[in-house]
């Protein structure tokens, strides 16, 4: 065979596995947004330099801005192949692709089949990659046997869920891929969201093994998390799918809050930044109060508060409205958050879905 081999996406797809090593030999900064999974970057022109190249392209020339291109993208292949590539035998099998699977991928791509390595270039790149992503969502979502976890803030939605994950369930945990519990406290310090294309290609690799005769659980979200979208396929599907209804007393959820919450337990600064966004719905004087609870320390009973006045009548105005199955849902009574109440309550859940 013909090295480089040109691989249209859905030939690439099927063979995706058996790649030694996928490249994306795009920049930092377009890597950084997405990628397909498992790649490793290995950019051909970092951000400055595609800069520095395109304004050149612009107002000198092509000719001398496709030379000092050249120029660039040799010096950054010879570098790839030092660092990371020295060491592979003749039979290591790489993907590479680029943007639109053209100059950036042929170049490298060209390279490592004279050296003799069989690799394989994406034809139409990551667009095409981000096409098929776009298209066969939808398609999934629709095979799919959802089960949906509802139940009030702090309720301990996300905690069965990893539950259910690892007592061999199917999960599709979205605020997990999101970085974000989805409400308006929800960001994670230390934590940044990914773009939106990223929380995509996270939510299509993970379908990418379900078994579709098997349920798959999800958490009741809005149509948002954090900064993201949850697909509107996947989004339509959970509001049609029948729901599990997580029940906790008030203060085993005041109690679980504050335990994922640490971090505004420890800063009230940082939860009075976040209450300013509750202003438009509550006043500035109920958002002056809360602050000073919080700055006094009477954390379990601003948690409360914010339970009983804000997320509680939101919630059950929410789902009533969203999720049409949530009135017969089946109701799941949990009576502490211990590692054995929530392990109890996932094990009843799976045989309770298997009966149906």
């Amino acid at each position: 065979m013909k090295y480089p081999e040109i691989l249209p996406f859905n030939q690439a797809l099927a063979r995706l596995s058996s790649f030694d090593c996928i490249i994306d030999v795009r920049s930092p900064s377009e890597f950084a947004e997405d990628c397909i999974p498992n790649a490793i970057n290995c950019p051909v022109l970092d951000d400055e330099e595609r800069i520095r190249i395109g304004t050149m392209y612009k107002q000198v020339s092509s000719f001398e801005a496709k030379k000092l291109g050249a120029a660039l993208v040799a010096k950054n292949i010879a570098r790839h192949i030092e660092t990371l590539f020295l060491d592979k035998p003749k039979g290591w099998t790489p993907l590479v692709y680029c943007w639109r699977g053209g100059n950036r991928s042929g170049s490298i791509a060209h390279i490592l089949a004279k050296i003799g390595w069989p690799v394989a270039q994406l034809e139409g790149g990551y667009k095409a990659y981000r096409q098929h992503v776009n298209t066969s969502l939808p398609a999934i979502a629709s095979q799919l046997r959802w089960q949906v976890i509802c139940g009030t803030t702090g309720s301990g939605k996300s905690r069965l869920l990893q539950t259910l994950a690892k007592q061999g369930e199917q999960v599709l945990d979205l605020e997990q891929l999101a970085a974000h519990r989805g409400s308006v406290l929800g960001h994670l310090p230390q934590q940044a969201q990914p773009s939106q294309k990223l929380f995509e290609s996270r939510i299509w690799q993970l379908l990418q093994t379900v078994d579709s005769t098997r349920p798959v659980y999800v958490e009741a979200e809005s149509k948002k998390v954090g900064n993201v979208r949850v697909p509107e396929s996947i989004m339509d599907k959970m509001r049609a799918s029948p729901c599990i209804a997580l029940q906790l007393t008030v203060e085993n959820r005041v109690k679980l809050l504050m335990e994922e919450y640490k971090h505004f337990v420890q800063q009230p600064t940082d939860l009075n930044r976040q209450l300013d966004c509750l202003t438009h719905l509550h006043g500035k004087e109920k958002i002056d109060h809360w602050k000073q609870m919080a700055n006094a320390g009477e954390m379990a009973i601003l948690v409360r508060e914010l339970l009983e006045q804000h997320y509680d009548p939101a919630y059950i105005k929410s789902i009533n409205r969203n999720f049409i199955q949530s009135a017969n849902a089946l109701n799941i009574e949990q009576a502490d958050i211990t590692p054995t109440d929530f392990k109890n309550s996932a094990v009843y859940i799976a045989k309770q879905i298997a009966l149906i």
